[in-house]
């Protein structure tokens, strides 16, 4: 689906340090190589086309600031226009003490004994896809495949209904490539988001039914009811923060091992329960991540010796700073083997991914029915991969030859 925006048109990007656009199209495809490019020449860059934005690219500063909750607001959880209006998406847009509330109620049901029993239903619907594809030379790994299978799993874990996975793909899209340039667009998400999801728990509360959205309806913590915006925003941050980033890691997964039939190799003949199978998804982790988050400055105060003053936004590129060599050996190889691996990709601090398990079980059981049912596929030479930008980064669509 087309969209005509009417946000800020921006030229394209030459200079990283002094003017990074994350929704530059260069970002996408090349986002790794511009992160290098930057640290090599300091360890935070900026920019003034969202307001004053900074970029930290080390480990270091991206977990000075994703640590430090007295000088670093979770209020803006992304880069936008300075005027651009925001909605609350609990536990990820709260800051200490309430965080502790929000994400103690939403944590029951990411627990690893509740999303290890999802694995044979979602082992079962990525057969069910795979098998949809008989009879097909090639096929859009990303449309066809990646793209449905976090959808599926986050309407499995809490009673969204799968049926309306479109409005979701197209909520996703304009919220992260269009609204952060474009107020109109991302007051648009949020009235038709808001509406949609308070009919949703509205319902819960007339016939409630054994599932994560009666229980985020009929929530209270210490007994007091919690603000019904708070409750929209915890399913508002379970449809965009637990579906596009889990595709765009299992895509780039694809992207990558398209491209490298050794390791699939080897990962093939592995048992679904070997080691190389968990050192290699999270090496996907690693090199792949696909989420920066943001911060708001709340206090001025320096960060890698820069000054950053309140009201500025500091872009967390988690990315980055897996690419950081001083953070990690050879880090600009990937490693199928890596034995440590003390990647950021989930986060840092009180805000690390509250959905890791379900995510890292997606990722891993996506790449296991792929490869063993299409082991010799290969990215197509005739056609483009193309990159979703901002702040999730990975593969929008993936053609690919199933060469079986």
């Amino acid at each position: 689906m087309a969209y005509e925006s009417a946000g800020v048109d921006l030229p394209a990007v030459t200079d990283w340090v002094n003017d990074w656009d994350w929704l530059d199209d260069q970002w996408g495809p090349n986002a790794i190589d511009i992160w290098n490019q930057v640290r090599e020449e300091c360890p935070m860059a900026s920019t003034e086309r969202y307001g004053r934005a900074f970029m930290p690219v080390t480990m270091d500063a991206v977990s000075h600031v994703a640590n430090d909750t007295e000088n670093f607001s979770s209020i803006w959880v992304n880069v936008g226009r300075p005027d651009a209006p925001r909605r609350p998406a609990p536990p990820i847009t709260s800051d200490p003490p309430e965080h502790h509330d929000h994400r103690r109620l939403l944590l029951p049901a990411f627990n690893p004994k509740r999303i290890a029993e999802m694995e044979a239903d979602l082992r079962s619907y990525c057969r069910n896809l795979i098998a949809g594809l008989d009879g097909l030379d090639a096929a859009d790994a990303a449309e066809q495949y990646t793209q449905h299978i976090p959808v599926h799993g986050i309407c499995q874990l809490t009673g969204i209904p799968e049926k309306d996975a479109d409005l979701f793909r197209d909520w996703i899209y304009r919220n992260f490539q269009l609204a952060p340039r474009d107020n109109d667009v991302r007051l648009q998400v949020a009235a038709e988001m808001t509406a949609y999801i308070d009919e949703i728990l509205h319902d819960r509360i007339a016939n409630p039914i054994d599932d994560m959205l009666t229980e985020i309806a009929t929530a209270t913590i210490d007994g007091e009811d919690i603000e019904w915006d708070l409750k929209v925003g915890y399913v508002r941050l379970l449809i965009i923060a637990g579906i596009d980033t889990t595709w765009s890691a299992i895509a780039s997964g694809l992207w990558h091992f398209g491209q490298h039939p050794d390791q699939v190799a080897q990962l093939v003949a592995a048992d679904n329960t070997d080691l190389l199978w968990q050192t290699g998804t999270e090496e996907v982790l690693r090199y792949y991540a696909p989420v920066t988050m943001a911060r708001k400055v709340i206090k001025d105060t320096e960060v890698a010796g820069c000054p950053v003053h309140a009201g500025d936004q500091m872009l967390l590129t988690f990315p980055a700073a897996n690419h950081d060599p001083e953070a990690f050996e050879n880090a600009d190889e990937f490693q199928l083997d890596r034995a440590k691996n003390r990647h950021v990709a989930f986060g840092l601090g009180i805000h690390r991914c509250v959905g890791s398990n379900l995510a890292r079980l997606e990722l891993v059981v996506a790449l296991q029915e792929w490869l063993r049912a299409f082991p010799n596929y290969t990215l197509d030479p005739t056609k483009e991969t193309t990159w979703a930008n901002g702040q999730v980064r990975g593969p929008r669509t993936l053609p690919v030859l199933l060469n079986r």
